[in-house]
C-alpha cells in the first residue's frame, strides 16, 4: 500500500511538472523581441514602450509559440490626438494558414473615443469584426487586455470582464483554430488610410511621436513542442487548467457582464451587418454569442 501511495504521489508530481512546463512567467524583456522599428521599441524587463513617428512604427513578438491558454498585458494607449494610429495586441498562427485573434485600438481625433476593434481569422477567413467604444479613458491609466483561447472558445476580456466570445462550432461547419501554434504580437503603426472614420481623418504628424506603453505581460499557455502538441495541449484538465469543464463556456455571471457591455458600448457587430453580407449571413450569426 505504501509503495502504491508513493507511486501515485510521484505520478502526481510528474503531472504537475508537465503542467508547469507550459506556464511561462513572462516579461517583455525576457520573452519578446523587437521585430520592427528597433529605434522606436524600448523593451526592458516588465515594461515596453512602442513609438510611432514619421519614419517608422514599432512591433514585438514572443519568442515562443503556444497552443491554447491565456495571454494578457496592461496597455496605456496613445493620448491626445491619435487619429490615424493603430495600437495592436493579438495572437497569430505561425503556420501556413492564417489564424489570428485580434485586439486593435483605432486612434481618435481629440475629444472623441477610441475604437476597440476585435476580430478572428480562421483558416484564412476573417470578416468577423466586433467593435466597442471604451467605457473608460484608455490613455490615462493602464488597463488589462486578455485573450483566452482553448478548444471550446475564444474570449476577449478587459479588466477581467468578457466583452466577446467566439465558440468552437466546427461540428456545424464553422472554422475554428485548433491545430496551429500562435505567437503573441504588439505593434504601433500608421493606418490613416482606414483607421479613423474610415480614413477621413489623417495622422497629424505635428503631434508625433505617438507613444503606447505596456506592462505586466503574462502567458499561461501550453508551449508548442511540434505536432504532438495538437493532442497534448487539448487534454482535459488536469494538467491544463484552461481545459477544465468550467472553461468550456462562460458562467451566467460572466454572460450578464458581457451582455451589459455589448448592450451599452458595442458600436459594430458583423452579425448585424446584413447589407455587407447581402443577406447571406455567416452561420454563427444565428446562434447566441456565448
Amino acid at each position: 500500500m505504501a509503495m502504491a501511495n508513493s507511486r501515485a504521489l510521484l505520478l502526481a508530481l510528474v503531472s504537475l511538472l508537465a503542467f508547469r512546463q507550459g506556464v511561462v512567467d513572462a516579461t517583455f524583456g525576457t520573452d519578446t523581441v523587437c521585430t520592427w522599428g528597433y529605434n522606436n521599441c524600448v523593451n526592458s524587463g516588465d515594461n515596453l514602450t512602442l513609438i510611432l513617428n514619421q519614419w517608422s512604427g514599432s512591433a514585438i513578438e514572443t519568442k515562443r509559440q503556444y497552443l491554447f491558454g491565456r495571454i494578457e498585458m496592461q496597455i496605456k494607449l496613445v493620448p491626445g490626438n491619435s487619429a490615424g494610429t493603430v495600437t495592436t495586441y493579438y495572437a497569430k498562427a505561425t503556420g501556413s494558414v492564417h489564424d489570428e485573434i485580434d485586439f486593435e485600438f483605432l486612434g481618435n481625433a481629440s475629444g472623441q473615443p477610441y475604437t476597440i476593434h476585435t476580430n478572428v481569422f480562421t483558416q484564412g477567413i476573417g470578416n468577423k469584426e466586433v467593435q466597442f467604444k471604451p467605457w473608460f479613458d484608455p490613455t490615462s491609466d493602464y488597463h488589462t487586455y486578455t485573450i483566452f483561447w482553448n478548444p471550446s472558445q475564444i474570449v476577449w476580456s478587459i479588466d477581467g470582464t468578457p466583452i466577446r466570445v467566439f465558440k468552437n462550432r466546427k461540428s456545424i461547419g464553422i472554422p475554428y483554430p485548433t491545430s496551429q501554434p500562435m505567437k503573441a504580437y504588439s505593434s504601433l503603426w500608421n493606418a490613416d488610410d482606414w483607421a479613423t472614420q474610415g480614413g477621413r481623418v489623417k495622422t497629424d504628424w505635428t503631434k508625433a511621436p505617438f507613444i503606447a506603453r505596456y506592462r505586466q505581460f503574462k502567458q499561461d499557455v501550453c508551449i508548442w513542442k511540434g505536432p504532438i502538441s495538437v493532442t497534448q495541449c487539448a487534454v482535459k484538465a488536469p494538467p491544463y487548467w484552461y481545459n477544465a469543464p468550467w472553461h468550456e463556456s462562460l458562467n451566467w455571471a460572466q454572460v450578464g457582464k458581457m451582455m451589459n457591455i455589448r448592450n451599452k458600448y458595442m458600436i459594430y457587430d458583423y452579425c448585424k451587418d446584413t447589407k455587407r453580407f447581402n443577406g447571406q449571413m455567416p452561420k454563427e450569426c444565428s446562434l447566441p454569442p456565448f
